[in-house]
């Protein structure tokens, strides 16, 4: 035990100088809020147990740094990105200490906080950052529980794992794994009593979320429901999607890494000491692999893999190829020194004329003309078509005397902005944003302004503003 102990103090000092540079780096980041990250955000300002396209954990973390930073700036919106990776490095490393060694340990926090999708997380706020230690802990405790089979260990793992639902849907993959692992794995086994603490606890954590999808028409289900698609209808009978299975599943080596992946799915084959691991590893991967050939998959659908994905690769390739692990961490820590750089060296670089990480930049100056056209003409509404240009304009447009709206939705809202924010029947002039120009009276609304999109996120995309009555834009067809 205490040589299995001396993992932590190599690993802490390893995690929190890299949680440091990071944290250093975002404070010179000049990338704007992404359109999810300025959601959350706004999210946060209307705390609930639940929001039209996820749970709710992380509006409430946004809000709680906000809080008490007593700013809202993006540097502190996505603060909790180093931080929670950080943490879930040492849980990862406490678990690899406890069913390999200390040595396992210290690589495995070092590996996961340089794990591309880590580095990624920490630069951009996102769900899946939120869930990380929370999923971690759940593993940590799971284990712990198998070991040792004491009730309290089956609790805390039901109260990380609810918790990690509050942040991502996608921590449900857990209880197919714990089932397999069950199953399968003698040495992953909890007995019935903790089964039943584990799960009454997860349950009793995710009740309020439950209850406020069910008071709400289900919406963050439906939401889920529109993304897998298929599942609403027949469309999948239209045809499979190979190539969409190609990219989700190569998406994958830039994910977790080239060499990590390439040896996990190796070590799924071969797992020795880790097979228990593997069950909580492949059934994300399997089923997003079954939604991408079924419709589409964005790369991070799989994130949840990849935590006991860590404890796999890590230690076996320190036993069996510890050369392959020097290069990962090589590959990988590369990456993790870049793509800070890149946040900070912002517009630069370009390709062909257009910056790398245009995706990342323009939203807030764009943001910035629409609210000085709304100060020049004394207007107090705003309609913007599009959910990216209401994310953007609510955070950068926070304590503007200016209201901003969604367009009304035709049946059923598709965005939180429609549901929340629809242009009331009762209004009067406003400013309305969008690529087209609205008809009013049968005639097409000249611009007030046309706005310069040049060099982010709107490049090459015509938006203008234009001043009309409120009623034109609710008669529209």
């Amino acid at each position: 035990m205490p040589e299995r102990a001396a993992w932590l103090p190599q690993a802490a000092l390893v995690v929190g100088a890299v949680t440091v540079l990071r944290i250093v780096a975002l404070g010179f980041d000049r990338t704007d809020l992404f359109v999810d990250e300025s959601q959350y955000w706004l999210w946060g300002q209307r705390l609930d147990f639940g929001y039209y396209s996820k749970p709710p954990l992380i509006a409430w973390v946004i809000r709680a740094v906000t809080e008490l930073a007593g700013s809202d700036a993006p540097f502190w919106v996505r603060l909790p990105g180093s931080l929670f990776h950080g943490a879930t490095a040492l849980i990862l490393a406490a678990l690899a200490a406890r069913l390999f060694s200390a040595r396992a340990a210290v690589f495995v926090a070092l590996a996961y906080a340089t794990l591309p999708m880590t580095t990624l997380g920490s630069i951009l706020i996102s769900t899946d950052t939120i869930m990380a230690p929370f999923f971690a802990g759940a593993l940590y405790f799971f284990f712990r529980a198998a070991g040792e089979a004491q009730f309290r260990n089956a609790a805390l793992a039901g109260l990380c794992l609810g918790l990690a639902f509050l942040a991502k849907y996608a921590a449900a993959y857990f209880l197919i794994g714990g089932a397999l692992a069950h199953l399968l794995a003698p040495s992953a086994r909890l007995t019935l009593r903790n089964w039943i603490a584990m799960l009454a606890v997860f349950a009793l954590v995710i009740l309020p979320n439950v209850a406020w999808n069910i008071a709400n028409d289900l919406t963050t289900v439906e939401h889920t429901m529109d993304n897998v698609g298929w599942v609403r209808g027949a469309a999948w009978m239209s045809g499979l999607n190979p190539a969409g299975l190609a990219e989700f599943f190569f998406s994958q080596f830039a994910v977790f890494g080239p060499v990590m992946f390439a040896a996990l799915l190796w070590f799924w084959v071969r797992p020795g000491r880790a097979k228990p691991l593997v069950w909580f590893s492949v059934p994300p991967l399997a089923i997003v692999c079954v939604q991408a050939l079924m419709s589409k998959a964005y790369a991070n659908w799989a994130v949840a893999a990849y935590f006991a994905g860590t404890l796999i690769v890590v230690p076996l390739l320190l036993q069996r190829a510890p050369r392959l692990l020097a290069l990962s961490l090589v590959i990988n820590g590369t990456i993790a020194a870049l793509l800070p750089v890149l946040t900070v060296t912002a517009p630069a670089p370009e390709v062909n004329g257009r910056p790398l990480l245009a995706r990342y930049l323009g939203r807030a100056d764009l943001s910035r003309q629409i609210l000085a056209e709304a100060e020049a003409t004394g207007a107090t509404a705003i309609v913007a078509e599009g959910r990216d240009l209401l994310a953007d304009l609510f955070h950068t447009g926070r304590g503007a005397p200016v209201a901003f709206y969604a367009l009304p939705p035709k049946g059923r809202p598709r965005s939180y902005y429609e549901q929340n924010f629809p242009l009331p029947e009762a209004a009067g002039g406003v400013l309305y944003v969008a690529a087209r120009a609205p008809v009013c009276n049968g005639q097409e609304v000249a611009p007030s302004r046309l706005l310069d999109t040049g060099g982010g996120a709107y490049d090459g995309r015509h938006i203008a503003i234009y001043p009309v009555p409120g009623n034109c834009i609710l008669d529209a067809d």
